[in-house]
């Protein structure tokens, strides 16, 4: 743990690294169509730790991306994406032989929803301690991962490996527990690894679900991440429809989502992140950085793809002006 203010004001510095997978979504189009049913697909950047970046960056954040791609055309168009958004890529390295990007076809539809997610020998995953050294963590005032980082070797040592160069040069570190099952060996695992990086970690976001996982027991995770606190600055625990409860050591602060008509259901999270560390950097309190978070969520699950629909401060203003939580 450290001080509150201290924390704020390194994320204030804006000079993020954010460590995770980039790919590409595609998306059966147009919009509702079933997968089975497809005749033209679209494809957009994705990836957990790329949508937060491009988030973060639409709202002012200089975010650096670390990360393995194939060394392939989908590893170039994902370069030319990152490009795109503004998100620097110049830590991203190529990973040779049979690795492939992550790839993952994702209908915008509710009823029924599919995503199909590819991660069979996944490039992202051979992340190794040789790329944390030659990114200098300790020339940064942030780190951001997610945590399908530390669901194998080498990437997970890599990870461990970041996390320690951090404490040691007292820089804060953003933990977006981002679970998915098909990644681990088992919830048993997956349990162990995440609580070793929640102690090492400043802030934890995560949904009710992953917080089950941590505690390995569904009913226990409100439990869990209110103990939590006593090593962590911030936890923010999502309960969906339900909203979210924002944990520090002396408050707790509860939030309504905002409620609009979804498209898809996916990319909450990683505009939650982005938009809730990007309101941070743009001075604002951490109760109304937590309802731009939302903002932003709600407006990326009523769009089409995932960091094309994450939206810059003068959208999410304009959303909150217009829906109530």
């Amino acid at each position: 743990m450290i001080d509150k203010d201290y924390l704020l004001t390194k994320i204030k510095e804006n000079n993020f690294l954010i460590i995770g997978r980039a790919g590409i979504d595609i998306y059966p189009d147009p919009p509702g169509t079933k997968t089975e049913n497809v005749e033209k697909f679209i494809s957009h950047l994705g990836g957990s730790s790329a949508n937060i970046a491009v988030q973060l960056s639409k709202l002012g954040g200089n975010c650096k991306l670390l990360t393995r791609i194939s060394n392939d055309s989908l590893g170039k168009l994902t370069i030319n994406l990152l490009k795109k958004y503004k998100v620097d890529s110049s830590l991203v390295q190529h990973q040779d032989g049979e690795a492939r990007l992550s790839l993952a076809v994702i209908e915008s539809r509710l009823i029924n929803h599919q995503s199909i997610i590819y991660r069979n020998n996944a490039a992202d995953l051979f992340l190794n301690n040789d790329d944390i050294i030659k990114s200098k963590i300790e020339n940064f005032s942030c780190i951001i991962f997610t945590g399908t980082c530390l669901s194998c070797e080498p990437s997970r040592s890599a990870i461990f490996l970041a996390l320690d160069i951090a404490k040691k040069n007292n820089i804060p570190v953003i933990f977006d527990i981002d679970y998915r099952p098909y990644t681990w060996k088992s919830s048993k695992e997956a349990s162990k690894i995440f609580l070793k990086a929640s102690a090492l970690s400043n802030i934890i976001v995560g949904n009710d679900d992953e917080f089950g996982i941590l505690a390995m027991n569904y009913n226990k995770g409100l439990e869990l991440a209110k103990s939590l606190t006593k090593q962590n600055d911030i936890l923010i625990y999502k309960m969906g429809e339900k909203g979210s409860l924002t944990i520090t050591k002396n408050k707790e602060i509860f939030k309504s989502i905002y409620k609009v008509k979804a498209l898809k259901p996916t990319g909450a999270g990683d505009a939650f992140m982005g938009g809730f560390i990007g309101s941070i950097l743009n001075n604002y309190s951490i109760e109304q950085s937590i309802e731009i978070g939302s903002a932003a969520a709600a407006i990326v699950v009523s769009k089409v793809g995932c960091a094309p629909a994450m939206p810059d401060m003068y959208t999410i203003q304009n959303f909150m002006k217009n829906n109530i939580t």
